[in-house]
Order: structure tokens, then C-alpha cells, then sequence
């Protein structure tokens, strides 16, 4: 083989080696920029920083320490010439940090012949801190030079240097003033690793920052709204209702949101944050929407001639665990409920919030609905609920009427008053209309005089009760035929419920904790014990 021949396919095996980490990043983000300069996007500094200087700058003039070898006498030590000084390395140890010195390594190259490599277009502040972090297990990396670090490790594919650079970028740096800098750098250089890291500093503060998540594309939207969901999943339980004074020493434990850790055998509830107002009495209505946690109604205030209930929402952000006051709802509701569906917040039913006293024959139940829309923090009214000729039998135990959502639709479920019958209300959200789903479901069909529980799956399952037992169906919407009622151990469920797969959550009151239904078997669960007393909870998950 002649000499011009082995060297061009010297040069074809270092290129593929070079290519197979390039090609990721191509995949990922189309054509990708050639990196011949550190010019960073506007708001990321590229400069020598004047206020953040590194440990000691004495290696800029001591050669002594630009020499980087593990000392155990096998080394193969290069040089390596970057923007203003030259790094004596140990090429097998950089090799082991670097894929592209890997790549390098194994080329047989001319400049691992010779052991030299230029890299002058690298700024020999950022090699001298990208050595110290793997050499000496130091990271001297000034803040406001991460966006240049980034950019070199990402071009010397040094994944580990990168990967810190980025947590500290997330923890430290990342602000809504440079968080859109930062994901045209990622663009710009191709990097997967910096996108998501921007991406999700964004998923945890979605709704805080809306203004910049309309920068993006759909799927990039999409994207981050996913990513709320990527943390460890607790089950939490809130007291909606609180009737108890000051003097009962429960009602400042009751003002916290508690999550359940450990095995449904031995964990145990922990508080997780306080709710974000001070009162000892108040009513509320729970609904996660984008792993947000909304508390919508309203809670007692002294005035100067007594008291009153002052309307009041907050949505409740576990990935930072802060609280923040959201618009609150046009009517005063009480025991109403609220679901999510298709990023919007709808609330229905409930009365009149004017005090806590029970409901009776002259209470009235809202027709009027509300949407809510998060990103522009406001609601307004939609198509109202059908109820013309007929009233939905009120409780205190549970929202009225029951709401669930499954696709695009929301489904209401009410016992009506005068019949006895079981009304099945849906609304279009793209359409902005109801209709009623028949048919419904009579007394002699089911012995339901109370209903417990609305929730969705692949099909809308239902749980009530009688005095002597509790029942189980479900409503298959695409056939619109209910399924098979079957009876269950009886159970004082009261407050507000969820579904996970084919489990439902409720809590229940007699074991004071919340009890877990299996809807195959009918089998019943119960964890332990709250550190309140059951009294009108609601049960749902949070992503931490």
C-alpha cells in the first residue's frame, strides 16, 4: 500500500471514530453549525470574568502546572496548544475524559505522532479548569463563563465536565433572563444535554414563566409539560373543609398538605408545605392540572362587623415547593367540583359560599360553569349545565354534582332529587356544548341513593351506597351502556377521590386514613392512619 494511500485511511478511521458522537447530535437537531469560534449568544458571557477568577492564576506563568500526568510511569504524554498556552497531558488519561481525544489516541495521526495537538480556537483558561476538574477533582468554573465551558466540553465531547457544568448552570445560574440564550446555544453547538437542561428549568417553573414557554414550538411546549412528570410520585391528601375553631388544637395540623411515604404497611404521612392563608375555617376544592396542585373556594376573615368568606385561589408548585395566588373563581362556590381537561380548569356545581351551615330545601345548585385558563390566569363562564325541570340531590359529604374527564370531554354525574335516577351529563370542550347520555340509571337498576365517586379510566366508573352495602358500576361512553353493578363491603367514603389504573383512593372516614379499591376484585386497602382526623379530604398524586 502506498504511503498517501495508508494515510488517507488513517484519517477515515479517526473521522468515523469522531462521527459516531457527532452524528447523535446531528440526528437530534438537523444541520448542525460548524464550532470554529467561542462567540456565545447575547446574555451568555464569553470572557476572562473580572469579578470570578479561578483558585490561582500562577499556572499561566508556572509550565510546572500544565503538566497533567497520574505519575504511575506508562504514561504517553502530548502536548496540547490551545488559545495561549500549551498543556503537557497524559494522552491515555485524557483519552479516558474525552472521546475526542479518544479518537485522537487511536487515529495514529499525525499529531498523536508527534505529540502535539492544536487546539487553538479552545480558550486556555476553560482546558486549564476542564484538566483541574479531572486531574484534581477541582471545579473552578466562574458562572458567568458556563456557557463557554459548556460549548468546548460539548466539542470535545467530554461528558462528564459537561454533565457538571450543566448542574451547576441549573442549580446557580439559570434565570428567566438567560434561560432563552442558553437554549439558542444548545441550537447553535447541537447540544442535546444543554436543551433539556434549559427545558427543565422551564418544566419546573411552567406556569411562573409563561411568557417564555410561548416562545416555543408546540412540541417543545409538549415537551416541557412532560417533564413535570419525570420525578418520584407521591400520593397526597389535603383537608378541603375545615368547620373546626382555633381552639381545637387539630385545626393547625389540618392547615398542610401531606404526602405518604414508605409501604402501604408501615409508611407514613408526612407534611409537605402549609396552606397558603390563615384561617380557621374554610372550603375548598382541589384539581392537579400540569402537576400543579390548584386549591380554589374560599375561607373566613374577620371584618369589622363579623365575618366573611373571602374567595381565594393558589396553585401550589412541588417541584419548588412554593405557593403562588392564582385569579379566583366569578361565582362563590361551595362543595362544587373542579377537573382538568384539555389544559383548561372547569368548575361546576356546588351553592352559594356565604357561610358553613348545611344546605336545605331553599339551597340552590350553580348551573353556571367556569373555565380556567392557566397560562392567561383567568376564567370566564361556558355553556351552563342542563338543568331545566329538575334539581341534583345535595350533600355535604361530597361534591355536587361529581366530575370527571376522559378525552376531550367532561363528564358530570348527579342523583336527581325527585326520581331518584342517576343523570349523566357530558360537555364537549371543542364544542362548547352538553348533552345527556342515556340511559340513566334507575333505582331499579341500582339500590344508589348516594353517590361517592366519578372517575375515568378507559371507561367512567362510579362507586355509591346504600345503608347496607356500597355499589360499583361503570359507563362505557363509546357503547354509552352501563356495566354490571356489583356490591362492596360498605364504607363511609366522604371528600374527594382519585383513580390510578384500577385502583381508586377515597377517604374513609371509620379507619381515619385513605382506603385503596381494587375495581376488579372489590377488594379494600386502607394505609395508615392520617395525623388528622378523616373528615372531608381530597386524595390525589404530585410528582416531587
Amino acid at each position: 500500500m502506498n504511503p498517501l494511500m495508508q494515510r488517507l485511511l488513517m484519517l477515515f478511521e479517526w473521522l468515523t471514530l469522531w462521527l459516531q458522537h457527532g452524528l447523535t447530535r446531528l440526528w437530534a437537531w438537523g444541520t448542525c453549525p460548524a464550532v470554529n469560534n467561542w462567540i456565545a449568544p447575547n446574555g451568555i458571557t464569553n470572557r476572562e470574568s473580572s469579578t470570578h477568577k479561578t483558585h490561582s492564576e500562577e499556572w499561566k506563568t508556572n509550565e510546572a502546572l500544565c503538566t497533567y500526568h497520574l505519575g504511575d510511569g506508562d504514561e504517553t504524554m502530548v502536548t496540547v496548544l490551545t488559545s495561549t498556552h500549551a498543556f503537557h497531558v497524559d494522552l491515555r488519561s485524557l483519552s479516558d475524559c474525552s472521546e475526542y481525544f479518544r479518537a485522537l489516541s487511536q487515529s495514529r495521526m499525525r499529531e498523536t505522532s508527534e505529540s502535539l495537538i492544536h487546539l487553538d480556537h479552545v480558550s486556555s483558561s476553560v482546558f486549564y479548569n476542564l484538566l483541574e476538574f479531572h486531574f484534581k477533582k477541582q471545579f473552578t468554573v466562574p458562572r458567568d463563563e458556563l456557557g463557554t465551558h459548556i460549548q468546548v466540553s460539548s466539542y470535545l465531547l467530554d461528558e462528564a465536565f459537561l454533565s457538571k457544568c450543566l448542574s451547576v448552570l441549573l442549580s446557580d445560574e439559570l434565570s428567566p433572563g438567560n434561560c432563552l440564550s442558553f437554549l439558542a446555544l444548545a441550537q447553535e453547538i447541537c447540544s442535546v444535554e444543554l436543551k433539556m437542561t434549559v427545558f427543565t428549568y422551564l418544566s419546573r417553573n411552567l406556569l411562573e414563566l409563561p411568557h417564555l414557554i410561548k416562545c416555543l414550538d408546540s412540541e417543545e411546549r409538549d415537551k416541557v409539560v412532560h417533564l413535570r412528570t419525570q420525578g418520584e410520585r407521591g400520593l397526597c391528601s389535603l383537608r378541603k373543609e375545615n368547620l373546626c375553631s382555633w381552639k381545637d388544637p387539630e385545626t393547625e395540623r389540618a392547615r398542610h398538605l401531606f404526602t405518604f411515604k414508605g409501604s402501604e404497611d408501615s409508611g407514613d404521612w408526612c407534611p409537605v408545605t402549609e396552606l397558603p392563608f390563615t384561617s380557621d375555617k374554610w372550603c375548598f376544592t382541589t384539581v392537579v392540572l400540569h402537576n400543579y396542585l390548584y386549591i380554589i373556594g374560599g375561607y373566613r376573615q374577620r371584618v369589622k362587623r363579623g365575618w366573611e368568606f373571602k374567595m381565594a385561589s393558589s396553585r401550589y408548585n412541588p417541584l419548588t415547593r412554593t405557593w403562588a395566588v392564582t385569579a379566583p373563581l366569578i361565582k362563590h362556590r361551595r362543595h362544587f367540583s373542579a377537573v382538568a381537561c384539555e389544559g383548561c380548569i372547569y368548575a361546576v356545581g356546588g351553592w352559594y359560599l356565604d357561610s358553613l351551615v348545611a344546605p336545605d330545601s331553599c339551597t340552590a345548585l350553580y348551573t353556571a360553569v367556569e373555565r380556567y385558563d392557566p397560562w392567561e390566569d383567568k376564567w370566564r363562564f361556558v355553556s351552563s349545565l342542563p338543568l331545566t325541570g329538575f334539581q341534583f340531590t345535595m350533600s355535604l359529604s361530597h361534591d355536587v354534582p361529581l366530575t370527571t374527564s376522559l378525552g376531550h370531554c367532561v363528564y358530570v354525574l348527579g342523583n336527581i332529587q325527585r326520581t331518584g335516577e342517576k343523570l349523566l351529563l357530558q360537555y364537549d370542550t371543542r364544542q362548547d356544548s352538553w348533552c345527556e347520555l342515556l340511559p340513566t340509571l334507575t333505582r331499579a337498576d341500582a339500590d344508589l341513593p348516594a353517590l361517592f365517586f366519578l372517575g375515568a379510566t378507559d371507561r367512567l366508573h362510579v362507586i355509591g351506597g346504600n345503608n347496607s352495602e356500597n355499589v360499583v358500576t361503570s359507563f362505557c361512553v363509546m357503547s354509552q351502556r352501563w356495566g354490571q353493578v356489583d356490591r362492596a363491603e360498605k364504607v363511609a367514603f366522604a371528600g374527594q377521590g382519585t383513580v390510578d389504573g384500577d385502583q381508586v383512593l377515597m377517604p374513609c372516614i371509620e379507619h381515619n386514613t385513605v382506603a385503596r379499591m381494587d375495581l376488579r376484585t372489590l377488594s379494600l386497602r386502607t394505609l395508615p392512619p392520617l395525623p388528622i382526623s378523616t373528615y372531608y379530604e381530597a386524595v390525589f398524586y404530585l410528582h416531587f
